[in-house]
């Protein structure tokens, strides 16, 4: 029998308070500390954890994307099409900071489909569009 077993993704910065108010506030979840892990805190949704947020004072900024193109670990953000200008207003009025905008020509007003960001902390993260299911 397999054991019962959950993951999650870890971003560690200096303030993980802040970073995680910041991506619950995003993802319209909550966050709070972890159980028995002062260091550690949770964005939790109606299914569960989304994702963690650790303290780790020596933690430097990544530089993304590399000036080779190396695409790095990051959070895919799905919305829906019609959504995407909204959420990114949303996201830069939470502090993200644009990185840049993918141009893939499917849109009839040439705004992108794929935007990418970095959080407060600098970790990288892409708003990127899902077709509604009546699509």
């Amino acid at each position: 029998m397999t054991v019962l077993k959950t993951s999650v993704i870890v971003l560690d910065c200096a303030e993980p308070e802040s970073l995680a108010r910041f991506y619950a506030e995003l993802l319209g979840a909550t966050a709070g500390p972890a159980p028995d892990d002062g260091d550690l805190y949770l964005v939790t949704g109606g299914a569960g954890a989304l994702l963690g947020i650790r303290r780790d004072s020596q933690r430097t900024p990544p530089i993304w994307p590399l000036p080779e193109g190396s695409q790095q670990v990051h959070l895919r953000i799905l919305v829906a099409e019609e959504s995407l200008d909204e959420a990114e207003r949303e996201a830069v009025a939470l502090g993200a900071r644009p990185v840049a905008a993918e141009e893939d020509g499917t849109r009839p007003d040439n705004r992108t489909t794929l935007r990418r960001y970095a959080d407060p902390a600098g970790h990288a993260f892409v708003l990127a569009t899902v077709r509604s299911a009546g699509s």
